[in-house]
């Protein structure tokens, strides 16, 4: 097992100073291949806005097979699609752990938050901690109940995210001797399930748009068993499964806008009846489309796309040897019809 050791320069977490990394072996989780759990990547989980959200999420399938239905602690907020990031590394942690040979896996994991910090992309300075901290009450904090993975006892589950987290430190010396955090039993039975994980690209902690998160991640699942055919939804049903707070006309125009970008990681976006009441979107694994290892090559070559990086900005045209299909305008706002 490849272990290291290391330090880091002190920061201040509230209100103290603490040495995050102090100098002791401990196995090296800084690069670990990443793993999502699917139940959560196609239904609306967590809030896809940066400002704090206390409005709950009602979800029930097409079918009324499928509810979901999340609430927020008015103090902190709802857990975010950002926060999510979090949820992935710990998933990723466990997986990674199992496939060590590690026995007797424990919802409580033990970790350096440099690590976490590392993998996620949100950098090891003080105010990158001390998002970390926010992130955690946010997902301590926020409560879900749902009928996925009920059975025949048990109607509905209620959890939060995480059950607990505790940062250690050494009172003498106020080094960190890490964190642990408790997962809910829910999260934790499902990742433990291997059927239930899919691997997900790095590139994924590198989209700055809420919504672009979450299509990433529901495109992941949905099209990535299903080859060349992809998978195809209409707008309004993938604006209910979003649980976006934004207006189905103000959803679909994000989506076009996704879709002529066409720059999520490992996702080719196409749109099907743009110019109709009720347009649809078809997802496709890249890998399965003709070419695919000319447009990486293509790609390597052109800049960074701002869908994944900077502002997070969406540009108006492709970047060069995307595969979007949809290259019109956006549709007027009063135009489309709910």
């Amino acid at each position: 097992m490849k272990t290291r050791e290391v330090e880091a320069a002190p920061t201040v977490v509230g209100g103290r100073r603490v040495q995050f990394e102090m100098f002791f072996t401990l196995p090296d989780f800084s690069d670990i291949s990443l793993r999502d759990y699917q139940e959560t990547m196609q239904r609306p989980f967590f809030s896809l806005s940066k400002k704090k959200r206390v409005k709950p999420i009602e979800y029930v399938s097409p079918d009324k097979q499928v509810t979901v239905h999340v609430s927020a602690n008015p103090e902190y907020g709802m857990a975010t699609i950002w926060d999510a990031d979090i949820m992935i590394y710990l998933a990723s942690h466990l997986n990674e752990l199992r496939e060590r040979g590690a026995n007797d896996l424990s919802p409580t994991i033990r970790l350096q938050p440099g690590d976490l910090l590392k993998r996620i992309c949100w950098g090891v300075s003080g105010r990158a901690y001390e998002r970390l901290i926010g992130a955690l009450d946010r997902l301590q904090a926020t409560t879900i109940k749902t009928n996925i993975r009920a059975n025949s006892k048990t109607r509905e589950t209620t959890f939060s995210w995480i059950d607990s987290y505790t940062h250690l430190v050494d009172e003498r010396t106020q080094r960190s001797l890490g964190m642990e955090i408790t997962l809910s039993k829910w999260f934790f039975d499902g990742v433990m399930d291997k059927r239930n994980v899919l691997a997900i690209s790095p590139l994924y902690f590198e989209i700055t748009s809420g919504l672009g998160k979450w299509l990433y991640r529901a495109s992941r699942k949905h099209a990535g068993g299903n080859g060349a055919e992809g998978f195809t939804i209409g707008f309004e049903t993938l604006h209910q499964k979003s649980g976006s707070e934004s207006s189905l006309p103000s959803f679909k125009n994000k989506i076009l806008e996704l879709a002529r970008a066409n720059a999520l990681p490992e996702i080719s976006l196409e749109v099907i009846g743009a110019e109709t009441p009720r347009p649809k979107l078809k997802m496709v694994m890249r890998r399965y489309l003709d070419g695919h290892q000319e447009l990486n090559s293509r790609k390597k070559a052109a800049p960074p796309s701002p869908t994944l990086s900077g502002k997070g900005e969406v540009p108006s045209a492709p970047p060069s040897g995307a595969l979007g299909r949809y290259q019109g305008p956006l549709l007027p706002t009063s135009s489309i019809r709910s």
